[in-house]
């Protein structure tokens, strides 16, 4: 398998204050690899400096290979034309618009770089998540919660990334919404994306997951295969609990 994302020895910190320490990660084309931690553990930081998305009180070092190539001093906007794609947990479509001007709008910097085939993601999107067809005209401010996820990971779709980054996905869903989610991100395989999921939910994310890191206090303690993790028993004790065996 090609190797689209490799992080090494990232450290990241706020003005003195270091919140991630040395982290290190692999992501192969068409997998889905996880983070998972707890709350504060530093995994959207982790996320945000790979994306050179951290804020102006934030630096990173360490280096981040994204298709063989180094990104140090690379923009945000550099990035993303380069098909990197986040999806930050705050989701932050445009509510007032509709379901399909959202998805267009993930089509842009295809359709400003001159490609003429800009929209053929959108079959693609319709097919993965059958509600946002349904509800094309809708406006966005209007949709449920695990509805507004589902259009926020279509609209990062529509811009054919080749590494998608997603950050909490199931954020403030309901349980039988998040499991939904999960199935849906588990079907990105067949789109041939690479997939980065950052999430507090490990039981889903180790499901759907082909290999996962735990990251705590901004050390990644255990990395392997997730369905390793998923019967280790430091990871059950910590993460998964005694629910493990009805998931």
């Amino acid at each position: 398998m090609s190797l689209i994302l490799e992080v090494k020895d990232l450290h990241v910190r706020y003005g003195k204050v270091e919140a991630v320490h040395g982290a290190s990660l692999k992501v192969e084309a068409g997998k889905i690899v996880t983070v998972i931690g707890p709350n504060g553990a530093g995994k959207s930081t982790m996320l945000n400096a790979i994306m050179g998305a951290l804020p102006v009180t934030g630096s990173a070092d360490g280096r981040v290979v994204y298709l063989g190539r180094d990104l140090g001093g690379v923009p945000v906007e550099g990035r993303v034309a380069r098909g990197m794609c986040l999806v930050p947990e705050k989701r932050e479509l445009f509510a007032s618009m509709s379901v399909e001007d959202n998805l267009l709008l993930g089509a842009y910097r295809r359709k400003k770089a001159g490609e003429k085939n800009f929209l053929d993601q959108m079959d693609v999107v319709y097919s993965l998540f059958g509600r946002l067809k349904e509800r094309a005209k809708q406006q966005a401010g209007t949709l449920s919660g695990g509805e507004r996820q589902m259009l926020a990971v279509g609209r990062a779709l529509m811009a054919k990334p080749q590494l998608l980054m997603l950050d909490e996905p199931s954020l403030g869903l309901a349980p039988l919404i998040t499991k939904e989610i999960f199935h849906i991100i588990s079907d990105l395989r067949k789109t041939g994306v690479a997939t980065l999921l950052i999430e507090q939910n490990a039981r889903a994310a180790l499901q759907v997951a082909d290999y996962a890191y735990v990251i705590e206090t901004g050390d990644i303690q255990i990395e392997g295969p997730a369905a390793e993790l998923a019967n280790n028993p430091k990871v059950i004790e910590t993460y998964l609990g005694l629910a493990k065996k009805t998931g």
